[in-house]
């Protein structure tokens, strides 16, 4: 089987890893393009017009499933990206975890793009999936730019401001854009507060994953042989994981599991 992912830069790593888990055997094909990077401010139509180029690209691959591991392209071009891909291209948006955990009680802060904070789409999640349970809105400006570059110390400045804004008796928080997924941990430990259990991070990695294989009617197989492939495209030309993906675990797993075509 072969499964595509697509995103602006390397905030799809953290669901290709996911399926990598699910399906050593599963070939997978990465799309971006890293030099139209952030996506987040963009006008709504310039992100669908990059998010259908990134994806045309990787459908010209010939996968069965294609995951838009981007928060951004998933509220603005999903629509544009399913009429033109399906029925024949199955397409997984990535919706922010806020329902799981706002059933754990909260209260709940959500970490997203200054863009995505505060916006209609998300306040409607909110209003869908919180009910009465406390829910903070954090902007985390230049964090996904931080991570993708690899830039420990922009990425450290912009978590620390994050937590700053994250009320101390927050137990539940959901990682609105896919590229936070990739710095989960040093997250976890900014928020730590003394005499309090560590904070509960959501991700939607392990979710869209799981269910690009329930659309394609294949299940999972963690004990399969690592013999799935792996392509990279940027712009929509083959090229190799990038340095900076190397810089998280994701990026590593993939490398290590994944021949390269």
């Amino acid at each position: 089987m072969k499964i595509a992912l697509m995103d602006s830069g390397i905030g799809l790593l953290a669901a290709a890893a996911a399926v990598r888990r699910l399906r050593p055997d599963a070939d997978l094909v990465l799309s971006s393009d890293p030099g139209s990077m952030p996506w987040g401010p963009r006008a709504p139509e310039d992100v669908t017009r990059r998010a259908l180029a990134v994806a045309r690209a990787a459908a010209d691959h010939g996968p069965e499933a294609l995951i838009v591991a981007c928060n951004t392209a998933s509220v603005h071009a999903l629509p544009a990206l399913r009429a033109e891909l399906e029925p024949g291209l199955p397409v997984i948006g990535t919706v922010p975890a806020i329902k799981p955990a706002a059933a754990g009680g909260g209260p709940v802060a959500i970490w997203a793009t200054p863009a995505t904070t505060g916006s209609p789409y998300q306040r409607g999640l909110i209003r869908e999936f919180a009910g009465s349970v406390g829910v903070t809105e954090v902007p985390c400006p230049g964090l996904a730019d931080a991570v993708e570059h690899a830039d420990g110390a922009a990425i450290d400045r912009a978590v620390a401001a994050a937590a700053a804004l994250t009320p101390p008796e927050v137990t539940h928080i959901v990682l609105g854009c896919t590229h936070y997924e990739l710095v989960a941990e040093r997250i976890r430990t900014a928020v730590r507060r003394p005499g309090r259990p560590p904070a509960v991070l959501y991700g939607s990695a392990e979710a869209v994953a799981a269910q690009a294989l329930r659309r394609i009617g294949i299940a999972p197989a963690p004990s399969a042989q690592p013999l799935g492939t792996l392509a990279v495209l940027h712009g929509g030309r083959p090229t190799g994981l990038p340095e900076a993906a190397l810089a998280y675990a994701e990026g590593l797993l993939l490398k290590a599991v994944s021949p390269a075509l």
